[in-house]
C-alpha cells in the first residue's frame, strides 16, 4: 500500500518441527529467511480470505439483485403499460 510504513516485529511462535523443517527447505531452495518464508505463507493465507470473502459478498449481492429484479417486474411491466407481460 503506497504510504503505509512496513515494520517488522520479532514474535516467538511454536510450530511442529515437520513445519519448521519444512520452512527451512524453501528457505534454502528461495535464498529467503525462514522468517521471509513464514511471513510469505500467512501473506498468501489473508489474501485467499479476503478473496473468499469478496466473492461471498459478490454472490450476496447478486442474490440481492436477482431478487430485487424478480421482485419489481410486476410494477415495471405495469409502468410500461405491458399489463405483466413481459413480451
Amino acid at each position: 500500500m503506497p504510504g503505509r510504513v512496513n515494520t517488522t516485529r520479532k514474535i516467538t511462535v511454536s510450530l511442529p518441527q515437520e513445519l519448521i523443517e519444512f520452512a527451512d527447505t524453501v528457505a534454502t531452495r528461495m535464498r529467503v529467511s525462514r522468517s521471509r518464508v513464514i511471513a510469505g505463507a500467512l501473506a498468501a493465507q489473508r489474501e485467499h480470505e479476503e478473496a473468499r470473502l469478496a466473492a461471498e459478498g459478490y454472490r450476496f449481492y447478486a442474490q440481492e439483485a436477482s431478487e430485487f429484479a424478480a421482485a419489481s417486474l410486476q410494477a415495471v411491466s405495469e409502468a410500461l403499460g405491458r399489463g405483466g407481460q413481459t413480451r
